[in-house]
């Protein structure tokens, strides 16, 4: 279905997103991504809104990704939504069977009838021809709306996420002896390393999603920051990690592996990035990723086409320093656009390798089904182009059942020590623990 596209100069682009994300509030289902003004050649805009469904797909893992396949091979137009970490089950013979408090559906997408895409001062506007007619209606609405700037609103966010109280799922010691378990895997040959995750959660508590969000995004800056509310299911995200992009016939995937934390003194804050650059700990883990990367991308690849473009380049974010690197390969024009990521889902670095093994031990060693926690959220374009992130740093929230959760993790390999991976899930947590408990 060919879209109604309207270009608008703005005089303060910033103002009118805030507008914008208030005003999505009123639909049922919004997703919004923002690269927060981090640039580079594969980003193919600032901020890009999908609001209100006109048809959609929400299912669970049961050949799940066949019909996903088969809607976006039908719809041919932009289509927003997110795969949960429990697709597995539809790749592989594995099962979930872990305590899920938060019961997201496994798959969800939507065509929505109206995009806002932003480069710059430049918003275009797709609107779907049936609802067209109200595109000027809709700016002059967006206009009138109150600004609510993430700064601005921090501290009422606070205020709203006071008494939060966040449980552990499991505790210190509880975690020290299943990465112990992990460790006995390692030496007995079953993997090489596995992402082990753990679950932070409040019970019975209410939370406002958009202010939540707003403070999140607003202390983390991160390339992909998502903001999704599907009816009375919410994700807060803080993402730095893309999973998969496709760009005409071009794949590009850029795995996270490798955390430190930052400090305020620049000096220290030098030492902190040079240090992680050069720990042979987490580049092991990163080129580890990389190598399951190369192998899960030559499943569609033209053959010879996979490359390393980047290897372990630390990247500093406002939270934590990130050594980040970026696979790319080629398929045929004939590949299906989701056979891409049905074979390379879920991304490596939130399992680990052998995959399939790693998935395993860590369904039988978490406490918690991950659902949409280390999934995606992205989008498919008309041609079939794609980008997706990985969901971590992220808010998770039912408005129904009132449970809010976030997860961490970290890669555990032979020389992991128990006691520094609980400390790195810690750093990971805080900015989600700081927004929530104020």
């Amino acid at each position: 279905m060919l879209r109604i596209s309207k270009k608008i100069q703005l005089k303060d682009a910033k103002t009118f997103k805030n507008k914008l994300l208030a005003w999505a509030q009123q639909f049922e289902e919004v997703v919004w991504l923002d690269a927060n003004g981090h640039r580079d050649d594969n980003n193919a805009f600032d901020v890009i809104l999908a609001v209100d469904a006109f048809t959609s797909i929400k299912t669970d893992t049961e050949n799940a990704f066949e019909k996903l396949s088969e809607y976006q091979q039908t719809t041919k137009d932009w289509l927003f939504g997110y795969l949960t970490y429990d697709l597995k089950n539809d790749t592989e013979k594995l099962t979930s069977t872990n305590f899920d408090g938060l019961c997201f559906p496994d798959l969800f997408f939507f065509q929505p009838k109206k995009i806002f895409i932003f480069r710059g001062n430049d918003l275009e506007l797709l609107y779907l021809p049936l609802v067209d007619d109200e595109i000027d209606i809709d700016v002059e609405e967006i206009e009138k709306m109150r600004s609510t700037h993430p700064i601005e609103e921090t501290h009422s966010a606070t205020e709203n996420s006071k008494g939060v109280k966040i449980k552990l799922r499991i505790h210190k010691d509880e975690y020290r002896k299943k990465v112990e378990k992990m460790l006995w895997h390692i030496q007995r040959g079953d993997i090489y390393e596995a992402n082990f995750c753990q679950e932070f959660y409040a019970e019975n508590t209410t939370i406002d999603p958009l202010k939540t969000y707003q403070h999140l995004n607003d202390i983390s800056h991160p390339p992909f920051a998502t903001f999704l509310k599907l009816e009375e299911n919410y994700l807060l995200s803080a993402s730095p990690e893309r999973y998969l992009k496709k760009e005409g016939n071009r794949i590009i995937s850029q795995p996270i592996k490798g955390t430190s934390k930052r400090s305020k003194i620049a000096m220290h804050d030098y030492f902190l990035k040079h240090r992680l650059a050069n720990d042979p700990k987490e580049r092991s883990e990163n080129v580890m990723i990389v190598d399951l990367v190369r192998n899960d991308l030559s499943k569609t690849a033209i053959k010879g086409s996979v490359k390393v473009e980047e290897l372990c380049r630390v990247y500093t974010f406002e939270q934590v320093h990130q050594m980040i690197s970026t696979v790319v390969s080629e398929v045929d024009e004939s590949t299906s656009p989701v056979d891409v990521i049905a074979t390379t889902f879920p991304m490596g670095s939130m399992t680990g390798a052998p995959k399939v093994s790693a998935m395993r031990i860590i369904e039988d060693l978490e406490e918690t089904k991950r659902g949409l926690y280390s999934g995606s959220v992205g989008y498919f374009t008309p041609k079939g182009d794609f980008d997706f992130n990985v969901v971590i740093r992220s808010i998770l929230y039912n408005e129904g059942v009132k449970y809010v959760s976030y997860s961490v993790g970290g890669a555990i390999t032979a020389k992991s020590i128990p006691e520094r991976e609980y400390e790195e899930c810690l750093i990971k947590a805080k900015a989600m623990r700081e927004v929530l408990e104020g």
